[in-house]
């Protein structure tokens, strides 16, 4: 879905994951019981949760393409179906869901239930908003998650028209929804399909931006939003499932300073430190995981880093090369992450990797010193312009950006400047094609290859900032998308992994996890196997 801040069998669908999509059974609403003992304690009095984040880009459920975004997002909206901590997909407004023969169209039965203002939520609220996204106008970077749908890349393309597109409003409690192909992780998908109340958008574009304007319908309501300060939701009482969430309110501090979040823990001024949606000092995760405090999580997540492919020297896909195969990610993920981040020598997170051992060798400083050399001889240059580094304030990537600067001057002979910027500042530059290198990361929507390598599909857009294009590439996986042979849907993804991995406009540098620790007496908050948090069934024991 998103990048993050910090930001399995190795098959393209995870058997487990999508059992209850793939053989064409509903899910069913589930209260997840994550970190509950079979008998809990009674809830405590004081239901406020206290933790720390950082800014969130937006929070216009159909704006959201970051993990941050994506955790408040969540929390103020519900879809049709929601992730239990298993990553399954649970009826949400949706009471019912009947699947086709074919497994094409979905028809969504949805419940009664209300916005925060007390509007009825409708089917159309829903259709309204997925159109909303695939709408260019709109300029979501999120548009891609509705692509399985009939027609909707062509609608966003401009190839087709709004009633071509596979959504439509049977009545005010029905959807229907077709789709392109059979896509047995839809329902997955659709946890992110997310409606937004249509008076309430159309009357003011800003609606999202104040909590005297927003209104949602997930478990909780934005109170109070002081940027870069502060964020503080409280319990819905129009949710439709309100008897069950047990928080009164949730208190969110913006810290930058991954130490300062370690102490307020460690005072009990917070109940939860470190990700999904913050991070821990590089430095206190070894003690921690030695003292058993420490609780991690493997993650359909990628860090890795972006070429500038417009930017020389960075336009020639030898050098590209070079700086990739210099990298050390063992010793990045041994020394520095210490949580259990496994070195990732392709682009595609091992969760979904259909290629695990990756594509080239780690630490391959002899090749790389032969890779620049041509390179450069090629672009016909004796000496590299100057080569910065831009990264996110947060100690774990500063760890990371000085170990990248020392690796490249040792293997390459190469000084780096290294710059550090605000995460939503870092990402403007980089959509601006204002960097050489710079870092990122990608948490899946849904754990298979698919998802993470369409985010280099398009020349232009939020999700790819190398303004890196191959037709080659973006046929494979579109040939990936319809076809229902799996040996041969596995084969076309490799080949576009390959061809990415060739050319290197991205080099992955871990697989990641989420590493936090938490209030004993926190319970219930669940954190799901692709690396989402969702405090609906959170509570506090006496």
């Amino acid at each position: 879905m998103k990048r993050p801040v910090i930001m399995t069998s190795l098959i393209v669908l995870l058997t487990g994951l999508f059992a209850g999509c793939s053989s064409g059974n509903t899910p069913t609403q589930t209260a997840p019981d994550n970190q509950q003992p079979s008998s809990p304690a009674p809830p405590a009095a004081e239901q406020t949760l206290r933790m720390n984040a950082a800014e969130p880009e937006t929070l216009d459920s159909g704006m959201s393409n970051d993990v941050i975004s994506g955790a408040f997002i969540r929390s103020l909206y519900d879809g049709l179906v929601r992730l239990d901590k298993d990553g399954k997909p649970v009826n949400s407004v949706a009471s019912d869901i009947q699947v086709s023969e074919d497994k094409k169209v979905y028809t969504f039965t949805l419940r009664e239930s209300k916005w925060s203002n007390g509007d009825p939520v409708t089917a159309q609220d829903f259709a309204f908003g997925w159109m909303r996204v695939l709408n260019p106008k709109t300029a979501s970077g999120s548009a891609y998650k509705y692509y399985p749908i009939k027609n909707a890349r062509d609608f966003y393309e401009g190839k087709a028209k709004v009633e071509d597109v596979g959504i439509k409003v049977v009545n005010d409690k029905t959807l229907q929804v077709t789709l392109e192909n059979p896509t047995p992780y839809f329902l997955t998908l659709a946890t992110f399909y997310y409606p937004v109340n249509q008076k309430v958008v159309e009357a003011n574009p800003d609606w999202a931006k104040k909590p005297e304007s927003i209104v949602t319908n997930g478990p909780f309501k934005l109170v109070n939003w002081q940027h870069k300060n502060k964020i503080e939701l409280s319990k819905n009482e129009h949710y439709w499932d309100k008897d069950v969430v047990k928080f009164n309110e949730i208190e969110f501090s913006m810290i930058e300073d991954t130490n300062t979040e370690l102490e307020l823990f460690n005072s009990g001024e917070l109940d939860w430190a470190g990700g999904p949606i913050s991070g821990l000092p590089a430095d206190a995760i070894g003690p921690l995981r030695d003292e058993g405090k420490l609780q991690t999580m493997q993650r359909a997540t990628n860090y890795y880093l972006l070429f500038q492919t417009e930017k020389p020297p960075f336009t020639n896909s030898k050098i590209r090369k070079a700086f990739a195969y210099a990298l050390n990610r063992s010793d990045i993920a041994e020394n520095i992450g210490q949580a259990g981040q496994t070195p990732l020598m392709g682009f595609v997170p091992l969760s979904a990797s259909l290629k695990p051992e990756g594509y080239f060798k780690d630490n391959d400083v002899e090749t790389a010193k032969q890779l620049l050399a041509e390179g450069m001889k090629e672009l016909g240059i004796n000496k590299l312009p100057e080569i910065t580094y831009l990264y996110n304030t947060s100690d774990l990537n500063k760890k990371i950006a000085e170990a990248l600067q020392a690796q490249w001057k040792q293997a390459l002979g190469v000084d780096v400047k290294l710059i550090n910027k605000e995460l939503k500042v870092m990402f403007d530059d980089q959509e601006q094609g204002k960097y050489m290198i710079s870092r990122t990361g990608w948490t899946g929507d849904y754990n298979d290859s698919v998802n993470f390598l369409e985010l280099m599909m398009e020349k232009y857009s939020s999700n790819n900032s190398t303004f890196w294009f191959s037709e080659k590439y973006v046929e494979l996986v579109k040939k990936a998308y319809a076809e229902p042979d799996e040996a041969k849907r596995n084969q076309y993804l490799v080949e576009a992994e390959s061809i990415l991995m060739e050319e290197m406009p991205v080099t992955g540098v871990y697989s990641s996890v989420n590493s936090w620790v938490q209030n004993e007496k926190v319970k219930g908050i669940t954190v799901d196997p692709l690396g989402y948090i969702d405090f609906k069934w959170g509570y506090k024991e006496q």
